[in-house]
């Protein structure tokens, strides 16, 4: 019944996730899918967020068959029609985010009439509810009333306090890409340290380092955005070029993206505050009107995805010694976001098209957006909705909601599993990359069937040994049991010391071999 209702759902939507098997069974990953226990012969969807995912047409009577749904996120399609009254069947929804859609007509009755519980409806980008919080009330109509008036009031505030803003900014013209900006507005409740409230325009950071770039200034500096360099989830990146001649990648944010003001506030927030030589510099950022952009420091060689994949032109494989040095690196800027900084960062988007590769192949990791900052030293953990990269995705975090850094050790040990075999973490028909390679390791499969074959064994067993098994440890289904960043640094440094005697030992053997190749053939004729 749970399958057939949620591949119901994906045929009427023809949403486009990566929903094979069972949505519960515990070694699956359902993008935008969460149970309750997983592991029980009884699991149920407690969670289905399908925002941004292009769902056209009414609301499907398929979402009734979710009897245990909690949360249900619909928000921003291109639903139309009426809202069902058959919604309020799901007894145990306490969210449900319509916004953004083309719905129509009054709240059904039934919402009051049938609900005797609270419910937090989000319609038309104002927040209602929680509705019919008693079910004895008298006047359910006053509560829906009240409930949209106050979203109305906070509405009018927003406008009010924004044009506060733009008038202060008519009345300082001086105000310019160099200034400072007003404090974050902290909000405890807030799981991301987001701030509510855009002070001055475009802006508000602390004793930002971070230039402020209008939209025609991004134009100039990409020469009016030709140097296309790739695309992610926020969206285009382009090459540009500052006054002074500095190199760097400017990125765009495109209407179609995932990633909204929550994930460009996250990112411009996290980065003005951490600085380290294996984490991507932020050079500046755009906010003027619709225009959200990023600018970064430029790395020209792409990313480690690129390398170990053969994407973006990029032919050439890396050898092992590079692998094990790119990914030290990029260990040790995680190691920072975690014990470096106060409060802790977990950044919650590790993978290998994250991590940045400069002119000399230094690597740094990239993409702030998902990430996540403790409110105090004493947290521990933060209570989100599991998101990130299929395939990369801690499963504790994914069926729990509990976040804390282990989640980014976990995306990590999948990183050292690609590096290790080039392959990528989920492959049709042959499961998972942490699964594929247990199942070696149990068949006692030599290390050279597990190693990526274009290294062509040009590496020294036991440093690719001490990778893969620092991999597992990382990736073991108990997210207490798992090593911290600073002990997978330890680890990798003793692989790196492994390689790099291998790599002087076979330049010795080189460079003798060739000696005593020239004195032969030197002395041949003499001897003759």
């Amino acid at each position: 019944m749970l399958v057939d209702a949620i591949m119901g759902i994906k045929l009427k939507y023809l949403v486009k996730r990566n929903w094979t098997g069972d949505p519960c069974f515990p070694d699956t990953l359902w993008n935008g899918v969460m149970c309750n226990n997983p592991s029980a012969d009884l699991a149920r969807i407690i969670s289905l967020n399908l925002s941004n995912s292009d769902l056209s047409g009414e609301i499907s009577l398929n979402f009734t068959s979710l009897t245990a749904l909690e949360t249900l996120d619909l928000s921003y399609n291109n639903l139309n029609g009426l809202i069902p009254d058959f919604i309020t069947s799901l007894s145990s929804l306490q969210v449900l985010n319509l916004s953004g859609n083309h719905l129509s007509g009054p709240l059904p009755e039934s919402f009051c009439k049938n609900l005797t519980r609270q419910l937090v409806l989000s319609y038309d980008q104002l927040v209602v509810g929680p509705l019919c919080a008693q079910r004895t009330n008298p006047s359910r109509k006053g509560t829906i009333v009240k409930a949209v008036s106050i979203g109305v009031s906070v509405l009018v505030a927003a406008i009010l306090f924004l044009g506060y803003f733009i008038w202060r900014k008519k009345i300082h013209p001086n105000v310019g890409p160099e200034s400072t900006y007003d404090d974050l507005v902290r909000d405890p409740e807030l799981e991301n340290n987001v701030p509510r409230s855009a002070k001055g325009h475009g802006g508000n950071l602390q004793n930002s380092e971070s230039r402020q770039f209008t939209y025609k200034e991004l134009e100039k500096i990409t020469n009016n955005f030709e140097g296309f360099i790739g695309h992610g989830g926020f969206g285009h990146v382009y090459c540009g070029r500052l006054e002074n001649g500095t190199e760097v990648a400017v990125k765009m944010r495109s209407e179609s993206s995932l990633h909204g003001l929550d994930e460009f506030l996250a990112e411009v927030q996290s980065l003005t505050k951490v600085h380290h030589r294996n984490l991507v510099s932020l050079v500046g950022y755009c906010w003027e009107g619709d225009h959200l952009a990023l600018v970064y420091e430029y790395l020209s060689q792409g990313s480690l995805f690129d390398h170990l994949r053969g994407k973006n032109g990029v032919a050439e494989t890396l050898n092992w010694g590079t692998r094990v040095r790119v990914v030290l690196e990029a260990a040790q800027g995680l190691d920072y976001l975690h014990k470096g900084c106060n409060p802790p960062i977990i950044h919650r988007d590790v993978k290998t098209s994250n991590i940045l590769l400069g002119r000399n192949l230094e690597a740094k990791l990239a993409d702030f957006g998902l990430s996540k900052t403790y409110l105090s030293d004493s947290q521990t953990h933060i209570s989100a909705t599991a998101a990130g990269t299929s395939g990369y995705i801690d499963p504790e975090y994914y069926h729990t909601g509990r976040l804390t850094e282990s989640s980014d050790v976990y995306s990590f040990g999948v990183v050292l599993l690609e590096a290790a075999t080039g392959k990528a973490p989920i492959l049709p028909g042959h499961g998972h990359i942490v699964h594929r390679v247990n199942q070696m390791i149990t068949a006692g499969e030599d290390i050279s069937r597990i190693a990526d074959a274009r290294l062509e064994g040009a590496y020294d067993v036991n440093s690719m040994w001490k990778v893969v098994d620092t991999a597992n440890q990382c990736t073991l289904d108990a997210a207490a049991q798992r090593p911290t960043m600073a002990t997978v640094v330890a680890q990798l440094k003793e692989s790196m010391a492994l390689e790099e005697a291998r790599e002087s030992d076979s330049s010795v053997r080189a460079t003798l071999g060739g000696d005593i190749s020239a004195l032969l053939s030197a002395g041949g004729p003499s001897a003759r």
